[in-house]
């Protein structure tokens, strides 16, 4: 596993490791002693959800909120996904800021977002199947997100597919962040 540093604290992109054969491919998705030599901690994974979604379908800003925030650890095993992680965290000099990765099941890239992001992701492809690993169970008490169109982030869609709880979301602007 290589992991390369972004422009947001603690957020990491992973090279994850892949060999293809006659009989298809292999890819290891986590390794704990790794995580812990460059992350400092082992996250201790609770939960595992998979999405299947359908060309230009937009999925998130989410997080959860204390006591019930959570690490995630993203990746993509069919098709290919735009991913944007915005910080939420208010010590940083980067809060409100975001960064975006292609991941798909080609590259073998993953990301490391740890409690204080918000997430989303947008389905370049037809049948992106994303993968989360989370720190904490889903807990819909604590549940919340950041309106889609409300950071700065320049959207490519004419028409994305979305939820209307993900459309009403509250915008960054009146968000008061609890990180």
């Amino acid at each position: 596993m290589q992991f390369t540093k972004t422009i947001l604290p603690w957020v990491y992109k992973i090279t994850l490791p892949n060999s293809t054969d006659g009989r298809g491919s292999f890819t290891k998705v986590f390794h704990a002693e790794q995580f812990k030599e460059v992350i400092w901690y082992i996250p201790a994974f609770k939960e595992s959800f998979y999405t299947q979604s359908h060309k230009n379908v937009i999925r998130g800003m989410h997080f959860q909120l204390p006591p019930s925030d959570l690490d995630k650890l993203v990746y993509v095993s069919s098709g290919s996904i735009c991913d944007v992680v915005l910080d939420l965290h208010t010590n940083t000099e980067t809060y409100g800021k975001y960064i975006s990765e292609e991941l798909s099941a080609d590259n073998h890239f993953a990301l490391f977002i740890p409690k204080w992001f918000a997430h989303w992701f947008v389905s370049l492809s037809d049948n992106a199947v994303v993968h989360y690993l989370t720190s904490e169970i889903y807990d819909p008490t604590c549940d919340t997100g950041i309106c889609w169109d409300s950071f700065g982030y320049d959207w490519w869609l004419d028409s994305p597919i979305i939820t209307e709880k993900d459309r009403w979301l509250i915008s960054m602007s009146n968000f008061n962040s609890p990180f």
